[in-house]
């Protein structure tokens, strides 16, 4: 059974109705990342899960109890937002004891814990400073020591580390997975940058709209997309309609000609995408696997790579590659379809 579970969720504010019939399973020790774009529903999800809201109709399991209507001082939840939320008058000792205190734990106890999570986060030695007096990367880290001092039974996370500079948050997220997978707490990680979520999370729900369009590991996801919606969010620039044939593998393109790709049972078209960096450019008339005869139309350097925006019988398709070959805008190419990059949606 799992740890955490949303059954038929309808959830909004007023008359605005944000998430329908929604649901999701989160498993014990598992961090599960909540990925889409604004007004997807993904902080509404959040928000539900850690009381700050109820939902409409449905109900929030949390360790085979409902906990749809518990308010949320008595969910053992920890929370770290984007704004860090610290208390400017507080020191950092006092801003991780904080939900100690709450708690009514002692104050040698208090001491002991508070010292052994500081030391964690790496901020040993930081217990007297005041948060105006620390980086922003410094300030996160005590967010999520005093996130993580009162043992959570889930710990939620809502985009983190938004207001970081990109190499900041490139070594905060390494330190939030060396940290869930240290303590082994089940956490669910609200953000809009896939980069960020495919990199720490152990599951990823991609929203739209409301719904989960597809929850499963970083790679499936990034590999096999369920949907033209996924395939898009995941960087599959190009699309085309296929129609199947009479032999297996085997499909016709809207012009007719025929194109080889994994073998798939079910409906009689499909739409399939590839993505720009498996498909390779040749001259006009020379060999290719699924070749695509076409015209370049922009063509773009990259450093390491050159990006190329070429025109087919079929439609426009974009391509990167880092061949040695460089093609100008205007030249006559023949595109070459890799079969195993091809998915079928």
């Amino acid at each position: 059974m799992a740890l955490l579970e949303l059954q038929n969720i309808t959830a909004g504010y007023d008359k605005n109705v944000i998430l329908k019939d929604l649901d999701f399973q989160v498993e014990e020790g598992e961090l599960v990342s909540l990925l889409g774009s604004s007004g997807c529903g993904k902080t509404t999800t959040l928000r539900l899960i850690a009381g700050f809201s109820t939902p409409m109709s449905g109900k929030f399991m949390f360790g085979g109890k409902d906990y749809t209507q518990v308010p949320l001082n008595k969910r053992n939840f920890g929370f770290v937002f984007q704004s860090y939320a610290l208390f400017p008058h507080m020191t950092v000792f006092d801003n991780v004891a904080f939900g100690l205190k709450m708690r009514k734990v002692s104050p040698d106890q208090i001491k002991k814990e508070v010292m052994e999570m500081l030391e964690t986060v790496d901020l040993g030695g930081f217990e007297n400073r005041f948060p105006k007096e620390m980086s922003g990367g410094q300030r996160q880290r005590v967010a999520l020591a005093r996130a993580l001092v009162i043992k959570p039974d889930l710990l939620l996370l809502d985009e983190p580390l938004s207001n970081l500079d990109a190499k900041l948050r490139v070594k905060m997220r390494v330190e939030i997975r060396r940290l869930q997978q240290k303590f082994g707490f089940t956490a669910i990680y609200v953000t809009h940058d896939q980069e960020e979520c495919f990199a720490i999370s152990d599951k990823v729900a991609i929203m739209n709209h409301g719904v989960i369009e597809q929850m499963d590991s970083p790679s499936v996801i990034y590999n096999h997309p369920k949907t033209e919606f996924i395939a898009r969010f995941v960087g599959f620039e190009n699309f085309m309609d296929l129609k199947r044939s009479e032999t297996s593998g085997t499909y016709l393109l809207p012009d007719n000609s025929r194109i080889q790709a994994e073998a798939r049972e079910g409906a009689e078209s499909f739409k399939a995408c590839i993505r720009p960096e498996d498909i390779m450019i040749v001259p006009e008339g020379s060999s290719a696997v699924n070749p695509l005869a076409g015209q370049i139309t922009v063509s773009t350097f990259l450093g390491k790579r050159s990006q190329y925006n070429v025109r087919t019988a079929i439609g426009e398709f974009e391509v990167s590659t880092d061949q040695e070959s460089v093609y100008k805008t205007g030249d006559k190419v023949t595109l070459s379809l890799t079969p195993g990059k091809i998915i079928l949606l």
